[in-house]
């Protein structure tokens, strides 16, 4: 039995390349693969790993005070969910064009599931979602006001058409919780006086509440691209690119100059051979459909230990 875990935590870390190749090592050691990324203003990541091995890394995370206001998000699952392991340093935990804000100083009141179940239908309540918008389209929360988000980063550009909810409780939420911290918090400082977000974000919410009234799926950024959330009165929101009929299996179009993430039906994708159209079904450089949709890059070189100077190799 194998765990995938999704946390984050808003903290600042005075040497984050130090930490980086620190924590590097701590996860070859476990055997942990995914996506973690560490900045000056924290850590964020999803791993997967045996449930012993996973254990073992909250624990290790735990125990460094920074990080002591950190929780994971648990999932159990057959195997790895990630081909590899990157633990890369970047300017912030998730990409926005809010450097200057500070979350673990100031961001919207954290509401716990059911407390946010409790309000979301509320008169006097809006909820945002501040994802992209190839997530809200496979699933959100019922009257959700959705901002056309292609990055996180065009956020502060759409805050604008929330204006006219000013008087209202501001309710955000996304996947797990990390890009919240950063929106709510730019809205208060716009001037919105009551925001709060969904703590712990989409994912704990299915974890705590049986994921009542999230429509469609979530989209999660590992192997398996897409989990259900809603136990209690699920449906399927979106739709196939091509026959526009009900459909959350998600491709990636075959055309690799296209490369367009979006939802395709089993049948439209064996017609176009995993394309998102005939345009693209004629390139000539589409790539081999294997009934999928997904084009792993291929990891024949890949070493578990790139990136750490004791190594010698080239960082990742």
């Amino acid at each position: 039995m194998y765990q995938v875990l999704l946390y984050y935590c808003y903290t600042p870390l005075e040497n984050p390349e130090q930490f980086r190749d620190e924590h590097h090592r701590l996860c070859l050691e476990l055997d942990l693969r995914g996506r973690i990324i560490v900045a000056a203003e924290g850590l964020n990541g999803t791993v997967s790993g045996t449930v012993e091995n996973c254990v073992a890394y909250m624990a290790a995370v735990k125990a460094d005070p920074r990080f002591e206001a950190l929780e994971f998000k648990v999932d159990d699952v057959a195997a790895h969910t990630f081909q590899k392991l990157h633990v890369r340093v970047k300017p912030e935990i998730v990409h926005s064009s809010l450097h200057h804000v500070r979350p673990h100083e100031k961001t919207g009141q954290h509401l716990s599931p059911q407390e946010f179940k409790e309000l979301k239908d509320r008169d006097d309540v809006v909820v945002v979602d501040v994802r992209s918008d190839y997530e809200y389209n496979l699933g959100r929360f019922k009257n959700a006001v959705t901002l056309d988000i292609e990055n996180f980063r065009d956020f502060p550009d759409r805050v604008e058409r929330l204006k006219e909810f000013k008087d209202k409780k501001i309710l955000t939420y996304c996947t797990g919780g990390v890009k919240c911290e950063k929106a709510s918090a730019f809205l208060l400082e716009q001037g919105f006086e009551n925001v709060y977000q969904l703590h712990g974000g989409i994912i704990k919410y299915g974890i705590e509440t049986g994921g009542e009234d999230f429509d469609g799926q979530c989209y999660v950024f590992d192997n398996r691209v897409a989990v259900d959330v809603n136990r209690v009165n699920p449906t399927v929101i979106s739709r196939c690119q091509h026959c526009q009929q009900p459909s959350n299996r998600l491709i990636n179009c075959a055309n690799p100059h296209c490369n367009a993430h979006l939802p395709l039906c089993e049948a439209c994708g064996e017609q176009l051979q995993g394309a998102c159209s005939e345009a693209c079904a004629a390139h000539p450089d589409k790539r081999v459909y294997d009934g999928t949709g997904a084009y792993p890059k291929l990891s024949n070189h890949y070493n578990p230990a790139q990136g750490l100077a004791s190594y010698g190799s080239v960082k990742c």
